[in-house]
Parts: C-alpha cells; structure tokens; sequence
C-alpha cells in the first residue's frame, strides 16, 4: 500500500519569512494538494538562543496571508504532535542515546577552550580550518578515546557533554533526489556533527530525522544549503531506522538577487521586499518590508513564487492556486538557482490587480484611501476601481489614480498647461459650463459630444482643450479618460472644478 503523502515545513522562530521559505512552504503545499496528501508546519525551535518573541505568531500570519494554511500544526493540532520541537525534547536524548549503544555516535566531553585549541592546533596552510572529524577525534576529549570507564564516570558525575554522529571513514553514502537525480557524497570529508548539544536539546540534524519518522513525513523539500548535511542526515535514517523509512528529497534551488543568494539585505539596498510581511527586529527595532505592505496581493506573490524556479512546461505564467496545484510537479523544478526580479514581480501584480473584482479590492483601496485623508462611497468606489485598476502596479498606486474621484485637487500642474493657454481656452470652459449645467444626459459619450460641438464652435481643436480638463479634474497629467472621469464625479462636482481650475489658471 502506498502511504499517504505527508510533506512538512520546520521554520526557526528566528525572525522574518523570507520569499525563499515561503516558495519552499508554497511547493509542499502545491505537493500536499495535489496528491490528497497532508501539509505538516512543525517549529524547529530548539536552539533557544535564536528564538526571538513574537517570530512564531509571524510565521502564522505570513502564511495565513498567503493562503497556505496548514492541516497540521502547533495552532491546528494534529494526531502527531507536539509540533514543537522544544516540546519533543525527551525523545531525542532517547534517539542519541541508541546511536552511542550501536556505536554509530560517540560523548564529547569537549570544553569550548578545548575546541579552539585544536582549531589552532591542527590548522595547517592544506585545513586553514580543522574541523572535529575523524582524523582528529582519536585526538579529543571523547568516549572514544577515554574509555568505557573514564566515560561513566564523567557521565555519573554530570560533566558537560554532547553526542556526535561517528562518520565512518572512506564509505559513499547516495540518494536520490527529485531534482538533482543521484546525489554521491565521500563520508571522509564530512566532519562528526553534533546532535544532541550539551543543555539536551536536539541540533537540526538529529531532530529533522527524528520528527519525520515519527510524523510519517513522505517527502521532504528543503533549500540546497542542505545538501552538504544530507550525509548525515543519510545515515541517521540507516542507523536508527532503515533506509526504506526515509523520505524522498528534494533539495530546491537558491533565490538569487542582484550579487548571488538573495539576502534581507539586499531588500533594503536595492528597495525591494525580501519578506512576505513587514518584519520588525524586537532586538534592534529594524524594519524589513515585506511584500503585502509594499501592495502586493497574495495571489500576485504567490504566482510569482511558483514560477521562481518551476514552470510547467509551457509560455503560460499567470495561474490561479488551482491551477498550480493541478500543473505542479517537483520533477519541473529548476536545479539553477533562479534569479528575482522586482521589476517581474510588479508584473505579476499588475496582472492580477486588474484579473481581480473592484468588489475584492475595495476593502484595501479604502483603506488606503482612509490612511491618505481621503473618505471614499463604496458605491463610487467600485465604478473607479473598475476604471483605475489597469494603471495600478501596486495597491498603494490606488491613492494617486482614484484618489481624486474623493478629494479634489488643491495643487494643478499648471506648468503643463500655461504655454499654450490663453483667452479663447479660457472663454471655451466658461461656455462649456454653461452646457454642462443644462446637460441632462450625463454619459462619457453624450458630455464628449458637447465637448467637441462647443470647441468647433469656438474654433478650437478638442485636442488642444482635453489636456487642460484633465488637468482641472485630476490635477495632473494621469488617470483614465477625461470623460469617464466627469460621468464618474457628477455635474455638481465637475464643474466646480473647472471653476476653481479657472481661478488658478
């Protein structure tokens, strides 16, 4: 019987989501879905000393957001809990403990002095930096070296220690990755990492193994920064629980930005997001943007993410949830490390702000309008929705096109207009008001109609008048066309905004 699929996403409550885990959240997620499968979000916080208050609530919210909601959880319950790992803690001294009796892990009695002395000992110009491995464990402070004896003692009488996989030397040790195919690594260049560190708490290694034997984790996609562990990680499933148990990998691709890696830093360098929501540092009260408050919607980001490093074989970019979850396949990720692009990534919003209902929009536009000073009817609002909506990249691009429908214009750019104005555009208005007021069909038609009959008239071209009436209605050079923007604002408010332009002009 082929067990269910059972995929899991392990954040650190150390600070802010990167757009690099969230893909790796969207992909499981994508996976779960596809195959009637289950997606596990699990804590990995047992290094205490990085965790940071309120990071795991983030987490949360960032995913909430994003519409990635998970069926297993610290928050969502589940049958294979805890999902912390702080609240797992017994088990992996149990674990740690069964890998020394085989002989497959080893006590380090180690102080710190004792570390950076064979870092300096044992540094040569060929190893500038010794790693505790196994050339140099026979050389250390350990239950290898001291014996069955000495060993208990020190163990009886509380001595500090922690637990460190023995890799074995000279043996090659293969998966099989979803991406990458078979992956082939020397185990004598890979150094004795710890696992069980000198308070009882698990390190990554230990713990990732352990939690997904026993969450019946299926599949695990994770970033290709972890590859170098994979060895050990390998041979922790052969040792404690057979091969057969362990997961299929996936190692996905690097994130990259303008100079290699994309960091949080480069979000602040180069003006761009690099966090799916506004982060703020409780240590440093440093601000990193993120991008649903830089305007994007959930739906725009994650359509871009999918697409940083997958495709589905054909030109097609834009893709409802849907449809990523039927497209979706690990075999059609990308090994390369795939490049963002701001400037992409705009596109993508662009393209579902205008897919998207003014009725879906509205609630944010108003509220964006509200921070600006700016109180907009919903009745009103969603016909300028409709009208602005193809000129808006980001959300906040809504206060600049549909502001003014709410507020009228207090500044004109009048450097656009006073070249060519003078008496004759000015007596033009001045009639056109008087046609406006008698004007019973108020229709983008009917008022460019009349527009154009008092300008032949006059003996003006129209198109020498719509610029300085966009520019008395607007304030500026933007916005949809001028006609639909007066059926929008009504007479009352049309026409008193030719006179006051008037006045200025």
């Amino acid at each position: 019987m082929i067990p269910k699929v059972r995929v899991r996403f392990a954040p650190s409550p150390t600070g802010g989501l990167h757009l690099g885990g969230v893909r790796t959240v969207l992909y499981n997620y994508l996976f779960a879905r596809k195959y009637g499968g289950e997606f596990v979000l699990r804590i990995e916080d047992t290094d205490q000393s990085r965790f940071v208050e309120g990071a795991e609530d983030y987490i949360f919210n960032c995913l909430e957001w994003c519409g990635l909601v998970p069926d297993e959880s610290p928050r969502h319950g589940g049958n294979y809990g805890p999902y912390r790992q702080s609240e797992r803690k017994p088990q992996y001294r149990e674990y740690a403990e069964k890998l020394v009796e085989k002989g497959y892990a080893y006590y380090a009695f180690d102080t710190p002095e004792d570390l950076e002395k064979m870092r300096n000992e044992f540094k040569t110009p060929e190893n500038p930096s010794p790693q505790y491995d196994s050339k140099i464990r026979g050389k250390m402070r350990n239950s290898v070296t001291l014996g069955a004896e000495e060993t208990a003692k020190l163990l009886e009488e509380g001595t500090r220690h922690v637990v460190r996989i023995k890799m074995p030397q000279e043996e090659t040790v293969s998966f099989i990755d979803m991406i990458r195919g078979e992956v082939t690594f020397d185990t004598s260049l890979v150094d004795d990492k710890v696992l069980l560190k000198a308070d009882g708490m698990p390190t990554y290694h230990l713990a990732v193994v352990v939690d997904d034997y026993l969450m019946k984790i299926t599949h695990a996609f994770r970033g290709e920064e972890w590859l170098p562990s994979a060895p050990v990680h390998v041979l922790l499933w052969k040792y404690l629980f057979g091969l057969e148990a362990m997961p299929q990998w996936a190692h996905l691709p690097l994130i990259l930005g303008p100079n290699g890696k994309l960091s949080k830093r480069d979000g602040a360098k180069y003006g761009f997001p690099v966090f799916a929501m506004n982060w703020t540092d409780p240590k440093t009260n440093e601000l990193t943007e993120g991008f649903k408050e830089k305007g994007f919607l959930p739906e725009a980001f994650i359509n871009l993410l999918a697409l940083l490093g997958w495709n589905d074989g054909s030109e097609k970019e834009l893709f409802t949830i849907e449809e990523l979850i039927e497209n979706f396949s690990m075999e059609r990720v990308h090994s390369g490390g795939a490049k963002f692009d701001y400037e992409k990534a705009k596109w993508f919003n662009h393209e579902w702000i205008k897919k998207s209902d003014a009725a879906v929009l509205a609630p944010q536009v108003k509220q964006l309008l509200a921070e600006n000073n700016i109180s907009a009817t919903d009745e009103m609002l969603l016909a300028v929705i409709d009208k602005v909506k193809d000129r808006c990249n980001l959300l906040p691009d809504f206060v600049q096109q549909a502001g003014f429908f709410f507020s009228n214009p207090t500044t004109w750019d009048t450097a656009s207009v006073s070249p060519k104005w003078n008496e004759d555009k000015k007596n033009f208005f001045l009639t056109y008001i008087n046609q406006l007021q008698s004007a019973t069909d108020w229709s983008p038609v009917a008022l460019e109609t009349s527009f154009k009959e008092v300008a032949t008239t006059a003996g003006i071209k129209p198109g020498e008048l719509q610029l300085p009436f966009r520019v008395m209605l607007v304030g500026g050079k933007f916005g949809p066309p001028v006609f639909e923007i007066a059926s929008i604002l009504g007479k009352e408010n049309t026409i008193q905004r030719i006179q006051k332009a008037l006045e200025v002009f």
